[in-house]
């Protein structure tokens, strides 16, 4: 059992690691700059080689993920926006390998409606361009790019297995990129997965489209929005349209349960807490029971 959660991060990192000791998480994810600002925070190495040391020696907290600003949209056709969100992801992964984190995840961006045939190469392009041009990661660091499943609303990229993946197969596979999946997302574009039978075949699906060994974490979200809603609307675990029941078939599921579940809930308003986190560890015995 890993429980997880998304902390502040901060311009040490390290104190990070104590956020989530003291919710009580065993794995953690931050925000490596500000989500809503294109500036990047710049970090001295000691700083992050202090985190990278810290976090190696932790006695509880095995796993960081970085989470790329919310600005970036690959899929843009506006140069400029795309010619930033490049760079902020190349700068984004650059820390995150530096810190030694376990990935970095990242939502695509929206075609806008231009459509995902039409985006793809610039998709592909700017993930290329961010994998080569970033900093190289520290000996026996693996820091893929994860790709998250969308929601579906507004034209966002991968919004079903299919388009994500076209992404990696039109990058020939590059083991540098890996997949997030975000339970409140799945549901929200239309994936129920709310049995043993629904999660054995989106579980297959993956597999088959992707590769169950590129799936690194999953973000432990319920849903305000009903399935197939297209909305991006996490809730605290039981208190949304999938609620417990829904969510045990899945983060119980032998090929998932070992790894690391980050929450994103709201908690009262300012991210998870440490009940938080209690209500994962029942729902994970809840759902890890299904299977005995």
């Amino acid at each position: 059992m890993n429980i997880g959660a998304h902390v502040r991060g901060g311009g040490k990192l390290v104190p990070s690691l104590e956020a989530g000791v003291e919710i009580g998480a065993t794995s953690i994810q931050v925000f490596v700059q500000s989500p809503r600002m294109w500036k990047p925070t710049q970090y001295a190495p000691e700083v992050l080689a202090n985190y990278r040391e810290a976090a190696a020696a932790h006695p509880s907290v095995t796993h960081t993920f970085a989470h790329a600003t919310y600005l970036i949209n690959l899929a843009s056709s506006d140069d400029e926006l795309y010619e930033k969100s490049v760079a902020a992801l190349t700068h984004n992964l650059s820390v995150a390998r530096g810190m030694g984190a376990s990935g970095v995840v990242l939502h695509v961006g929206s075609h806008k409606g231009g459509g995902f045939d039409e985006a793809l190469e610039r998709v592909t392009t700017g993930l290329r361009r961010a994998l080569d041009d970033a900093t190289e990661a520290p000996a026996g660091v693996d820091c893929p790019i994860l790709i998250e499943n969308a929601a579906g609303a507004g034209g966002t990229v991968g919004r079903d297995l299919a388009e994500i993946e076209a992404i990696i197969g039109a990058l020939e596979g590059d083991s540098r990129l890996g997949l997030c999946v975000d339970t409140q997302h799945l549901w929200a574009s239309g994936v129920n997965y709310a049995s043993i039978e629904g999660t054995v075949q989106v579980l297959e699906e993956i597999d088959s489209r992707v590769g169950l060994d590129r799936l690194r974490c999953l973000h432990l979200n319920d849903s305000k929005v009903d399935l197939g809603a297209n909305r991006d609307r996490h809730a605290n675990l039981g208190e949304g349209t999938i609620g417990v029941d829904g969510l045990a078939p899945l983060v119980g599921h032998p090929r998932v349960r070992d790894l690391p579940l980050l929450l994103e809930v709201p908690g009262e308003g300012d991210g998870p807490r440490a009940s938080d986190v209690l209500d994962a560890t029942r729902l994970w015995e809840a759902g890890v029971a299904l299977y005995s």
